[in-house]
Formats: structure tokens, sequence, C-alpha cells
């Protein structure tokens, strides 16, 4: 089967899949190994860190820094997300310092805007646009404004889930009917399988998380890594708590939140126990299996080993291979 996309030439890369923005589970050396195996490495929220900022002027200067590790890491594009907080403060600051930076590859994932669109596109920058819930409208608004990519997230992806529980397949068949760009698929995908799947319904490259998680190459924490192979979507914990919902492995913290979620309790009660991104930092990247969560998405199932990034993008990419 040998299949077909618009995405490597429009991004310059080898094959069409997106590493996605992960808080925590991000680095200059994880990002450039996925861009030098041919996919699209992207720098998420805390890239290379260990604690939180102390400072707007802190989140940019670390994320300038990560930047700058990635140029020498590879010659390849990779992408940073304009939004790498809940700060909206900071979607100006980050805008200015992608550009300046000379990222390749941005992805807008914030309301739109055709002033944040054109700067990127004057600025020759690609524009991957990624909406939180995705719509017709928004994708068709996204492709107006310039976007060169769109994503299709459904409801099976790991992080902030969707506030509609709508499955990916369908919200990539829903979005890739729409638009004339190339629609990327995003949520569950994580062997060749679900890769065929989503072209079959319309996608043109898939946007990845969960399988990269259990790469040598990524930061997370070898006993998270090992919990990932052994464990599969059946073992998932949903829960409400702000912006929708959340699903995690089910760790001590996991667990306290899904039983306040199923007895009725407020999506404030679970937001206060989940300290923002700081759960996901004890539970992820450190390994706190007692004091934090561990999202991600139903593609589990299809993780049977932790191996190489190249290996796995050489696995999901079959397809594409000379």
């Amino acid at each position: 089967m040998k299949l077909q996309s618009r995405i490597p030439e429009i991004l310059g890369i080898r094959y069409p899949v997106v590493q996605g923005a992960m808080s925590w589970m991000t680095d200059a050396a994880f990002v450039a190994a996925v861009s030098n195996a041919g996919g699209l490495g992207m720098l998420g929220p805390h890239a290379g860190q260990t604690a939180n900022p102390t400072s707007n002027e802190e989140v940019i200067e670390r994320m300038r820094a990560e930047i700058r590790k990635v140029k020498s890491l590879t010659g390849k594009p990779f992408a940073v997300p304009v939004m790498i907080s809940e700060n909206p403060a900071l979607i100006v600051p980050m805008r200015d310092l992608i550009i300046e930076e000379r990222v390749p590859v941005v992805l807008i994932n914030v309301v739109l805007d055709a002033d944040l669109f054109r700067a990127f596109k004057d600025a020759g920058i690609k524009i991957i646009y990624r909406a939180l819930n995705p719509t017709v409208e928004s994708a068709r608004e996204a492709e107006r404004l310039g976007a060169d990519v769109v994503v299709a997230t459904g409801f099976d992806e790991g992080g902030t889930l969707p506030d509609k529980e709508i499955g990916t397949f369908a919200v990539t068949t829903h979005i890739a009917q729409a638009v004339g760009i190339p629609v990327m698929s995003a949520g569950g995908i994580a062997d060749l399988a679900g890769v065929r799947a989503c072209f079959a319904l319309g996608a043109e490259g898939v946007y990845i998380g969960t399988a990269f998680l259990a790469t040598h190459e990524n930061r997370m924490a070898a006993n998270v890594k090992q919990m990932l192979v052994d464990c599969s979507a059946d073992d998932l914990l949903l829960f409400r708590t702000h912006p929708a919902y959340y699903r995690s492995l089910p760790t001590e913290l996991a667990k306290k939140m899904y039983e306040i979620s199923e007895n009725g309790g407020s999506r404030d009660e679970t937001a206060k126990l989940m300290q923002g991104t700081v759960g996901m930092r004890k539970g992820m990247l450190e390994g706190d299996l007692a004091g934090g969560y561990i999202s991600v998405g139903n593609g589990i199932t299809q993780i049977k080993e932790i191996r190489s990034v190249q290996a796995l993008i050489d696995d999901l990419m079959q397809d594409f291979a000379a």
C-alpha cells in the first residue's frame, strides 16, 4: 500500500508525522531525534525543564535556549507552539520569539486571530492549526486565514481532551471533507494500522503524542514508560476537570480525581488536586505514582515495547518508505 500526502512537501519533512507538543515531555535532544528520523519534532511547554518558571520573561528565555539547542542538533525543520501556558499574556512574546529565532513551523493552538496568522505568514513560517475543540467552522476559518495544515483531534487523545466526546475517526472524516488544505489526525494513533485507518478516512498525516513517550529518547521517567508497555486503554481513568476532561493511568492521585468525578464532585475539586501541570510533572517526569498523574491517550493498547524514535517512525511510516 502506497499512501499519498502533501504534508512532507509543505513542511519540508520526509514523512507526514508530527510529534505532539507535550508539556514537560520534550527537550531539544528528543525533538531533534524526531526531526532527524524524518518527522516533525516539536518543543512543548516546559521543554527541557524540571521546575516551574518564576516569571513570563523566564518562560521566553527558557524556550529561546531550547530552540537554539534544537538548531545545534539538527538542520531539519521543527516546530514550536505559540501558546505554551494558560497565560494569554505570553502569546505575543512567543509570537515574537518564534519569528526572531526563525522557527520553521508554528503550531497555532489559540483562538483564531487574523493578525497572528498574518505575522507568521509574512515571516515565511509554516502554520499548523490545532483547535482544542475541532469544528468544521474553525477548520475553514483557519484555512481562510492561511493555515498550511489543520489537525483534527479526537477524544482518544492524551492531554487536555476536547469537550465533545467525538472519536478520532469521526472528527477526521468531518474535518477532511470540509477543507482543501491537508488534515492530520490526532488521538489514539500508535501503530501502522491506525495510520492506515486515518488515511482511509481522508487524513494526509498523523499528529502523535503518546506513542512517542515510549521511546528511549523521551525524557519521561523509566517506570512510567514501563507502565505504558504494561497497561492498555482499559486501565485508563477518565475524570472531569478544567477545561473539560483528562484521562490518566491509575496512579494514586488519578484514582482520587476519578472518584471525585464519579461521585458528582466539581471540576474545581479535581483541578485543585491536579495543580495544573505540576501533577503531570510529578507523575510523568519524576515518576511519582502517588503525587502525580500520567496523561496518555487510548492508543497505549498498541504500545508493546520501548524503542528508538527512528524505529517508531519507520514502523508508522512503512507505507511511505522508499
